[in-house]
């Protein structure tokens, strides 16, 4: 018996020391960052309504910031004239709340997913600066009035500035010309006077745009109004943007007084075609309407586009040449592509280039009607 217990004895001895440890815990990124700055990420309606648990609780673990994929932008909270739409935001709002996550509002004022009767009259016209301020005013005051003291900032104005450094030819700069972002920044202050408020771009990182912009802050900040930080869109590949470009428009954005966000980061390891990037704007996809619809929906051809070499790469990878004026060329999901001229290699873009852009592009499954300029 004696020996017996001493057997057992062993056996739980051994069996206690045999037992897996518990391993530490790993950070998460929001402990690992949360003396530095925000950490955040875009959530999806599905996401918001704990349709997709596996993205959910990556959030609700990670991070400690989020901000709307599409709910909060204007074709989606203001369709109509006279109709608002809060559902979506209202949940993604809350979500933030019962979790302790900081929400970011995006966007107010952006050429792209705006609707129709924003800029446009019932005959397809321009409206007038008085009734552009007024549609302006009204939504910005209405949508940042909902959730005054709920969200921490706002991105009032997105993508404004090309790459060269000249305003962006959208309906709001047609009508109002360069006083569509002050005004846009003086009415979400009146609206709520506690909210950070933000200017969004991608390509900050070029000197043309990163000018404009600094001078777009001082000119802010010299009229009283507040501007608090501005948003550097962070859609990188492995070779590009180039790091001092990149570091020097951070010295210089940060010079102005205002702090300096990283927005929408992602990083692309697909080989980059001509060392490019591959800028996109969502236009939603309207039957009947025409390639030159879609261009001006997305904000106009940029300088020294090449309109006559303009083509569309569709969803199963096949291009065709663009016939501006057709209306049964765009299909949904297809990329309109406008290459930029490009003086010292203006031969090569041949019809090897285009399909080379089409294996790498269409094969990535395109699930969104875009206008894409193809930037040196």
């Amino acid at each position: 018996m004696k020996h017996l217990k001493f057997l057992l004895a062993s056996v739980a001895v051994a069996m206690t020391a045999c037992a897996p440890q518990k391993q530490a815990e790993e950070p998460t990124l929001k402990d690992v960052f949360k003396d530095k700055f925000l950490i955040g990420t875009a959530m999806n309606t599905w996401q918001v309504a704990g349709l997709d648990t596996a993205a959910q609780n990556i959030v609700k673990k990670h991070f400690s910031a989020i901000v709307a994929e599409n709910c909060m932008k204007a074709e989606e909270i203001h369709p109509e004239k006279d109709r608002y739409n809060f559902a979506a935001a209202d949940s993604l709002v809350a979500f933030g709340e019962a979790n302790g996550i900081t929400v970011t509002g995006h966007t107010l004022i952006w050429h792209s997913q705006c609707p129709r009767w924003f800029c446009f009259d019932e005959n397809g016209e321009l409206v007038s600066p008085e009734v552009l301020k007024e549609h302006m005013r009204e939504h910005i005051h209405t949508v940042v009035g909902r959730y005054k003291g709920r969200i921490k900032g706002w991105d009032v104005v997105n993508e404004a500035i090309v790459e060269d450094g000249s305003y962006r030819k959208s309906p709001f700069y047609r009508i109002l010309g360069e006083e569509f972002i002050p005004l846009a920044f003086q009415y979400a202050h009146e609206a709520d006077p506690d909210a950070e408020l933000y200017l969004n771009d991608y390509g900050m990182n070029v000197p043309g745009r990163r000018d404009t912009y600094v001078k777009i802050i001082k000119d802010l900040q010299a009229r009283g109004l507040r501007i608090d930080a501005i948003g550097m869109q962070g859609h990188m590949g492995m070779d590009y943007p180039s790091f001092d470009e990149f570091e020097e428009s951070l010295l210089a954005y940060a010079g102005t007084g205002i702090k300096v966000m990283i927005t929408e980061w992602d990083m692309s390891a697909l080989p980059t075609v001509k060392q490019t990037a591959n800028i996109s704007d969502t236009v939603a996809f309207k039957k009947g309407e025409t390639v030159n619809y879609y261009i001006s929906q997305a904000g106009g051809f940029a300088n020294g586009a090449r309109k006559s070499k303009a083509f569309i790469i569709y969803m199963n990878g096949q291009v065709a040449e663009v016939n501006k004026w057709s209306k049964k060329q765009i299909e949904p999901g297809c990329e309109i592509v406008v290459p930029i001229k490009d003086k010292t290699k203006a031969d090569k873009w041949n019809i090897q280039t285009i399909l080379g852009i089409a294996s790498s592009i269409g094969s990535l499954g395109l699930t969104a009607a875009s206008v894409a300029n193809i930037l040196k």
